[in-house]
């Protein structure tokens, strides 16, 4: 059940960020097929290596698991800046979120 959806979600942020598997796989410091091994089936990542995939695609574990997130990096990216604004800019933000979201 987890291998699939872990394979798929691998697939999804891959192919999001444009990237093939033989790329991904000489970014992380594999052979060429590390990456189609996962996608097919047959193997998983280590924890090790699942964290650094998460760091790869710039998200945290939890955000690779939540299955509604489609775009997880972005909503990592503006969890960050969001950290940073007042209490009125952020009611602001949501706000315009709530209206857009309608």
């Amino acid at each position: 059940m987890y291998d699939e959806f872990v394979r798929k979600r691998i697939t999804q942020l891959r192919l999001q960020k444009g990237i093939s598997e033989y790329q991904m796989s000489y970014d992380l410091g594999h052979s060429r097929g590390y990456i189609y091994n996962i996608s097919s089936g047959t193997a998983l990542p280590p924890l090790k290596e699942f964290f650094a995939i998460c760091d790869y695609f710039n998200i945290t574990p939890q955000q690779f698991f939540d299955e509604e997130s489609h775009f997880p990096e972005y909503i990592e990216q503006a969890s960050k800046k969001l950290k940073k604004l007042s209490k009125e800019d952020l009611k602001l933000v949501l706000d315009l979120i709530e209206r857009l979201s309608e």
